[in-house]
């Protein structure tokens, strides 16, 4: 059993001896050409990335080496966080559904389990390696933050770990919300609908205080499992990652200042976040593959800055899926899933789609021993801390592997009734980086059923003649075709047309976007294409909607229009001098050779 990696150092040298890290010692410009470098060798497939000469701005040399890519396949992320955690939550899921009640002998065979969980917590010391060098002032400008894209505000701290408190009972949260470095000494700090820090600053500038934050770089891995883990809300994050460490968290304690620093991080950012006071934020580009949008955001004033001695500032690139954070939340999910039948009884498996932002679509298979089960637990899920930013779930309670999406689609397709299993809920919050809604934080949300046998069989081949305007047709799976039509600005009602067209009639599910050839090229172009563009409330049109009993019923074919919108982010492209740059200089960067170059991100996803 392979133990989780305790400091980005030691993952850095456990690469290095696997040869999973090449390290780039030509000079290399933190404002794009790192993120652009990052983004070929991610799309090969290729190792970590130590640069060890980030130039800023200004020309100058940045005192810190910067690593990304770190987590950028399923092998280097298992290698981050070890087999134990996985053993520890399968040996505890089995321990509540077969030891209780408790007797002496199943104690006795948890005992490694029980075990374990005693090591769970915190260990103070006076000092550790985040605490060998003070910097005050704490001259931001020194950290090789990235500019990933473009037309992004600035740069970025692009994995940070947030620590506030709870301003009455002082319970922490430990959250990553993106930080834009305004200068030496202020930054802005992304706090998203439904997040912990959010409502810890709320409640603080209510009562007219400055939040105390500490933004924390670096450390053991199982810190940034523990900070995006859709935890309850006040379930400590970081006994989480005592507890994927198996051992009690090496903490710094100061007398100074009311929060624990992690011994092991490479840098620890102390400050204030004083009440009123806001500054622009952005653009940014995300990990749904567009600008999140400039608003005005909180302000950290930072104090002093604390690192390691010899520091490494570790970064990462999103951006159109497929990203690093992609194999982190798919391996965080696999990690939590058998407990989702603990929290959630009736939850047999969930999955969401990294490929969507995670947050615009999920499945779930669920039991459904009385009539609308079902749906009892599509309400559990949408209720639930993190998923409840859910925008599309797709429910079933059959036997279908939920991570193989076309099988899933095709199954829910061949079973729903769309006049009585598709269910829209309008008016309703969303995910603060999804602008397919009317206004930023609000939108809709929708449930789609299919249960029990199949009540159609599904066609897989198209030979109609579609209403002339549509000028392509192409099945994606069974049951479901995608075409393509005037941009929205030119016709913005043309999912009606294409509702009412007879050649359509026979496929319960089309969908009509921009580019259709790109949209069937992969699972993953269709899940970006289709789920990052539709808000449910206003994107789902079907041959006949009718009002039955308050419930709106829709008669198939249903069609989601998931054209771009003329109000709609930029999609993000890389800038071609940057990319012709690093196609340029690749063997400067690699003068070993053995790194190959992916494609540029300069259109197509990954097929």
């Amino acid at each position: 059993m392979t133990a989780p990696v305790r400091s980005i150092p030691q993952f850095l040298d456990i690469l290095r001896a696997e040869g999973g890290l090449a390290q780039i010692d030509a000079p290399v410009a933190t404002d794009q050409e790192i993120a652009e470098i990052h983004r070929r060798v991610i799309a090969a497939g290729g190792p970590a990335l130590l640069f060890t000469n980030p130039i800023d701005p200004a020309g100058r040399k940045s005192p810190f080496p910067v690593a990304t890519n770190l987590f950028g396949t399923l092998g280097r992320v298992e290698r981050a966080f070890g087999t134990r955690p996985q053993k520890f939550v399968q040996d505890a899921v089995h321990f509540v559904q077969h030891g209780m009640p408790p007797t002496p002998a199943n104690l006795w065979q948890a005992r490694g389990l029980i075990g374990q969980g005693l090591k769970i917590g915190l260990k103070g010391r006076r000092s550790g390696p985040v605490s060998q060098v003070l910097r005050d002032p704490p001259g931001l400008g020194d950290l090789p933050l990235l500019k990933l894209w473009p037309e992004d505000g600035g740069h970025f701290v692009t994995l940070p770990l947030v620590t506030t408190q709870h301003p009455e009972d002082h319970s922490p949260n430990l959250g990553m919300y993106r930080i834009q470095r305004y200068d030496d000494a202020t930054t802005g700090i992304h706090w998203q609908i439904g997040k912990g820090g959010g409502f810890h600053y709320h409640l603080a500038e209510e009562r007219g205080e400055s939040l105390p934050v500490t933004i924390s770089i670096g450390g053991p891995p199982a810190l940034i499992l523990s900070a995006i883990a859709p935890l309850p809300e006040n379930v400590p994050e970081i006994l989480l990652a005592s507890l994927l460490l198996g051992e009690r968290l090496p903490v710094v304690r100061r007398g100074d200042w009311p929060h624990d620093l992690v011994a092991e991080c490479e840098f620890a950012l102390l400050g204030h976040v004083p009440p009123r006071e806001r500054r622009p934020e952005g653009p940014f580009g995300d990990h749904y593959g567009y600008y999140s949008l400039t608003h005005d955001y909180p302000v950290f004033h930072c104090e002093r800055v604390l690192h390691r001695q010899n520091a490494v500032y570790p970064a990462t690139v999103v951006g159109k899926p497929r990203q690093e954070d992609f194999f982190i939340g798919d391996y965080l999910q696999e990690l939590l899933s058998p407990l989702f039948p603990l929290v959630m009884p009736s939850v047999v498996d969930l999955w969401s789609y990294g490929e969507t932002g995670f947050h615009s679509l999920a499945a779930a298979v669920v039991k459904d021993r009385y009539h609308r089960e079902a749906m009892a637990s599509a309400f559990r899920i949408l209720g639930e801390g993190q998923l409840s930013l859910t925008k599309f779930l797709l429910l079933t309670d059959g036997a279908v592997d939920l991570r193989d999406f076309p099988a899933v689609l095709e199954h829910i397709l061949a079973r729903c009734q769309f006049e009585t299993d598709l269910f829209v809920f309008a008016n309703l919050s969303m995910d603060t980086l999804d602008y397919a809604g009317p206004q930023v934080n609000k939108g809709s949300k929708g449930v789609l059923i299919g249960l029990g046998q199949a009540v159609r069989e599904l066609p897989r081949e198209f030979r109609g003649e579609p209403n002339s305007a549509i000028r392509d047709a192409r099945p994606f799976c069974a049951g479901c075709l995608v075409v393509g039509g005037p941009d929205f600005g030119a016709d913005s009602d043309f999912a009606g047309i294409v509702a009412q067209d007879p050649a359509l009639a026979d496929w319960p599910l089309v969908v009509l976007c921009d580019g259709p050839e790109q949209a069937v090229a992969s699972a993953i172009n269709f899940l970006w294409t289709t789920f990052t563009r539709f808000e449910p409330a206003a994107d789902i049109h079907s041959r006949e909607q009718r009002i039955v009993r308050n419930h709106v019923a829709h008669s198939g074919p249903v069609v989601i229009d998931a054209r771009v919108k003329p109000w709609y982010p930029k999609e993000v492209f890389a800038d071609r001098e940057i990319a012709d740059t690093v196609t340029r200089r690749w063997k400067e960067y690699f003068p070993r050779g053995g790194v190959e170059m992916g494609d540029s991100d300069l259109g197509h996803l990954t097929s």
